[in-house]
């Protein structure tokens, strides 16, 4: 049940608060125990090593060193060694010198046990030595001088000073350590003794309450004081069980690391303690590993649970004291910053998060590169309360996975969970119940003929409030939320429907309709265009769906039955955007796919830009190599017109050629141009190119 956030061991700056706390506490409390068994004579110890009762004492203390009583799973709470009762026992007996001998050579062996760091050990030493040393002066103010209580059971007056001396014990040996775990953790004292002083109270007062009946039985029958270890054990076990169950509760199973909940608790008692101090803050970091999901689906789960377990152990190693590291499912994990100064130390945390993480792992005889994207929200600046955090870090996250950037601070103005926002799903959501949207058809022309080789189906919407808005501002809205797929029945259903009243008119146009990657691998989809093309009447070449170039880098797409299915059903497929992204041509091959479309970003720039002329002349030749169509996107003079034909580019779609037009105007535009056999490449509607609408404000 080793905690791996707990980096005590990890040795203190030289010259920092810590460093100078622990150095002083321990060079007092190492003069102290120097000075007290300078006082003690060898011919003293002599005769104290030639006791039974002594070897007895002795082994009792450190075996009681070995393994502390845990009523809590949380590191700054600690535990209870058992040795605290046969070390005062000791002090009531033999006197300070002999006492803290016992417990410095229990210390050592602890130390050396556990692999504790040196500068752990010595402070421990120190400090263990300081709080009975407080203890031995009050009970030299009651006037019990070593050996005074030997042979003789403590009366009234001998519990009172026995009472106070165990309060002076634990009340310097609290706040020496508290003292350290506040400046370790950057904490203030206060809380550390708050979340502490409850559970250890009671354990002390047990032990060091049971110290007078040691001395008791060592007097009369030493023997019998072996028989203290069943009750303590008993109450280890017991308290053993309790702190499995609670650290189960509260920590991962998997990496150790503290889960939701631990997290949510250590959030609350964080942001508590900034509410009471003017600028402060608290800083909330997610994390996300990059292609996590690759080696799990290459080498298997055991392998990726072990690459797990060591980006816990990186991540619990580059934090900073006090920091918690907590997992939160998958390959999600947070990082709670309990007081930062502001965002530029937040980032520091994380690009050292991130520094950790891409040093490369060796598993099963193969090396992995991880990555991680980071996302940053910060209490007051952010959000208020914990939730609101968590959901701000997840946004900032996905803003640096999506643009590759590694490490995003939230930004309400890139939040899509903004109220204003919110406020454009539900009118989004009421929109489509009331069929407020509408599709407008963009034509694609052959650029050689100038006939008419299919149109697109563009989605509007007129908010009754807002008027006009842009697709860029409530498509991405949907396909983050539940409405994607109702959307996209919406728009295929429509799409299928004008269909229908084209080709029944004698106007066989294909209509493409634009749907996500996660659309295309609905099982639902096939079952749905089936259903629809049979109720319209309709050929599988009358609709043809388009799907951003994303998608090839989706191997799921090469293997969904979905695809499949579309492909048996003589649905045609197109990519659009081409581009745009890191994909091969090649990768083409693999998927059912008869019309790659360039990204108008390249087609724009023709006449002007050589290396985007370059660009576009390879990706209509390699298209045409691999026995599919091109299609231009963004034809918005005679020029570009032009240049696109001399390379040999299919079909044009754009401003320049033909407008979105609504259904109804559409209609008038096919059939106006039907029986035409060859027209001259130039703008096919009735205004001046100057006249045009900025298709961006369309």
């Amino acid at each position: 049940m080793a905690d791996p956030t707990d980096t005590r061991d990890i040795g203190p700056r030289p010259g920092s608060p810590l460093w100078t706390y622990l150095t002083i506490v321990t060079v007092v409390g190492l003069t102290v125990l120097a000075a007290a068994l300078w006082l003690t004579s060898p011919a003293e110890l002599a005769s104290l090593a030639g006791s039974q009762l002594f070897w007895i004492l002795a082994t009792l203390v450190v075996l009681g060193e070995l393994r502390p009583v845990m009523l809590s799973s949380s590191t700054a709470v600690g535990g209870t060694y058992p040795s605290t009762m046969f070390t005062f026992a000791a002090l009531l007996h033999y006197g300070l010198p002999v006492a803290v001998l016992m417990q410095t050579v229990a210390l050592l062996v602890n130390g050396a046990v556990t692999r504790r760091a040196p500068h752990r050990i010595l402070f421990n030493v120190a400090q263990v030595t300081l709080a009975y040393a407080a203890a031995g002066v009050v009970l030299g103010v009651f006037g019990h001088q070593p050996a005074s209580l030997a042979a003789r059971t403590p009366t009234g007056v001998d519990m009172l000073a026995i009472g106070l001396a165990g309060l002076a014990y634990f009340v310097a040996r609290a706040l020496l350590v508290s003292g350290a775990v506040a400046l370790h953790e950057r904490r203030s004292i206060h809380r550390v003794l708050r979340t502490t002083i409850g559970h250890q109270s009671l354990v002390y007062a047990g032990l060091l309450g049971l110290a007078p009946l040691v001395v008791v039985v060592m007097n009369y029958s030493p023997p019998l004081v072996p028989l203290f270890v069943a009750p303590l054990a008993a109450v280890y076990f017991t308290a053993t069980l309790s702190v499995r169950r609670d650290h189960q509760a509260m920590h991962d199973g998997l990496t150790g690391l503290p889960n939701r909940k631990m997290l949510v608790l250590r959030t609350e008692e964080a942001l508590a303690e900034a509410r009471t101090r003017e600028g402060e803050r608290v800083g909330l970091l997610l994390l996300d590993l990059d292609r996590f999901k690759e080696v799990n689906d290459t080498l298997g789960h055991p392998v990726g649970d072990r690459l797990l377990q060591m980006v816990a152990h990186r991540l619990t190693h580059s934090v900073r004291p006090g920091d918690v590291v907590a997992r939160l499912g998958g390959d999600e994990f947070a990082v709670l910053l309990p007081s930062v100064r502001d965002a530029a130390a937040a980032r520091e945390v994380a690009a050292r998060l991130r520094v950790a993480l891409t040093e490369p792992v060796r598993l099963e005889g193969m090396t992995f590169d991880l990555d991680a994207s980071v996302g940053i929200a910060l209490y007051p600046d952010h959000a208020p309360d914990f939730e609101l955090l968590l959901q701000r870090s997840d946004v900032a996250m996905y803003l640096a996975k999506e643009g590759r950037t590694g490490v995003e601070l939230y930004l309400a103005d890139k939040d899509r969970n903004s109220p204003e926002r919110l406020n454009l799903l539900g009118d989004l959501r009421r929109a489509i119940d009331r069929s407020e949207l509408r599709l407008h058809y963009q034509p694609k022309l052959d650029l050689a003929v100038g006939e008419v080789r299919g149109v697109e189906a563009l989605l509007r919407w007129r908010h009754p409030i807002r008027g006009p808005v842009r697709p860029e501002e409530f498509i991405p809205l949907a396909e983050q939320s539940y409405l994607m797929r109702q959307l996209t029945e919406y728009v295929i259903d429509a799409a299928l429907e004008q269909a229908a009243h084209w080709w029944h008119a004698g106007l066989h146009e294909q209509i493409s309709v634009n749907v996500s990657a996660r659309d295309l691998l609905d099982s639902a989809l096939p079952d749905r265009l089936e259903a629809g093309l049979a109720r319209y009447r309709l050929p599988p070449k009358a609709i043809q769906l388009e799907v951003t170039e994303r998608i090839l880098m989706t191997d799921q797409a090469y293997t969904a039955d979905a695809v499949r299915a579309l492909a048996a059903l003589g649905v045609q497929l197109a990519l659009d955007d081409f581009g745009t992204g890191y994909s091969s041509l090649v990768r083409l091959q693999r998927l059912p796919v008869s019309e790659v479309k360039i990204d108008a970003s390249f087609v724009g720039r023709i006449c002007e830009s050589k290396d985007d002329e370059r660009i576009v002349r390879s990706i209509v030749d390699l298209v045409r190599s691999l026995g599919l169509r091109s299609v231009a996107e963004g034809v918005e003079s005679a020029e570009v017109a032009k240049r696109l034909a001399d390379m040999g580019c299919d079909l044009g779609q754009g401003w320049w050629l033909a407008e979105p037009m609504s259904a109804a105007d559409a209609t008038e535009w096919l059939r106006k141009h039907r029986d035409q056999r060859r027209v001259p490449v130039k703008p096919h509607f009735d205004v001046e190119p100057a006249e045009v609408l900025d298709p961006q404000t369309a």
